[in-house]
């Protein structure tokens, strides 16, 4: 089967723009040589379905990143895992990568059925394809939410509150909610919609209905934002351990559970993207 010459050259940009961020982040040691590799795949994936995808993933991987180095000072007293440059390796950022693995099988299926040009986000069009690139922003939405409002909450003045009992805690404690972590987590789900709808208008011409609908993403997916942070408060509140250690003065955390309730996470994530 001949494959289409804008597909080939989409895909050929996708793999010279996915080195380049790649290599650059790991120039700047934004990530290490194992989540350069992982970053270049899932960023390879993404701009080769659409250029939508594209532009998600890159505005939560900057995003996160910028507000990963920014107070760093503050952060380094807090956090047991922060590392210098707020480098992110394939151990501490697992549960990202393997969210990112899933957002690839989900882009993948949308481009199967559009053959890689992006495509108004109409259910009058298509329901299936309006869900499952629905899933995509929820999934980005919930991700930057969720980052945005552990980096930004971390530097709160304020002292924490459980999430399940409302009781003050030391930050950095699992679980642990701020009212500056709560707003930033809606801003990052509010600027992943306000990105798919801008890159929208650049490379997909919609009827005019159907665009004025598509900026029912930004709200949407600022709730989603803050819904995913929630998620992650309330499964780190209850299955997580969180101890102190008072030698360090830090919070520590380490369960052996823990990595399977991130999966568990990540399929409610999912589920609730379609609901």
């Amino acid at each position: 089967m001949e494959v289409p010459m804008f597909l080939l050259i989409q895909s050929v940009m996708a793999l010279l723009l996915a080195s380049v961020i790649a290599g650059a982040a790991f120039s700047r040691k934004s990530l290490n040589r194992s989540g350069a590799l992982a970053g270049f795949l899932v960023m390879a994936i993404h701009f080769a379905c659409s250029c939508r995808f594209g532009a998600l993933l890159l505005v939560f991987f900057f995003t996160s990143s910028m507000l990963t180095k920014f107070g760093e000072e503050k952060k380094r007293s807090v956090d047991e895992d922060f590392k210098e440059g707020g480098q992110r390796n394939w151990t501490c950022r697992i549960q990202v990568l393997a969210n990112s693995a899933l957002a690839s099988i989900l882009a993948m299926i949308v481009a199967m059925n559009t053959g890689g040009q992006d495509r108004c986000l109409d259910t009058k069009d298509s329901t299936l394809l309006t869900g499952l690139i629905g899933g995509v922003i929820g999934h980005y939405a919930c991700c930057n939410g969720d980052t945005w409002s552990s980096e930004i909450g971390m530097l709160s003045n304020a002292q924490p509150r459980l999430i399940t009992t409302f009781k003050k805690v030391r930050k950095g404690t699992n679980g642990a909610v701020s009212l500056e972590g709560l707003v930033a987590a809606a801003a990052g789900g509010f600027v992943i919609g306000l990105a798919f709808v801008i890159v929208g208008w650049l490379t997909v011409s919609c009827p005019a209905d159907v665009t004025r609908k598509e900026l029912l993403v930004v709200p949407i997916a600022t709730f989603a934002g803050l819904c995913g942070s929630l998620i992650d408060s309330i499964l780190g509140a209850t299955f997580q351990f969180s101890g102190y250690c008072s030698l360090r003065k830090k919070v520590t955390m380490r369960s052996s559970v823990y990595l399977f309730l991130n999966q568990l996470y990540i399929y409610i994530s999912l589920i609730l993207h379609f609901l």
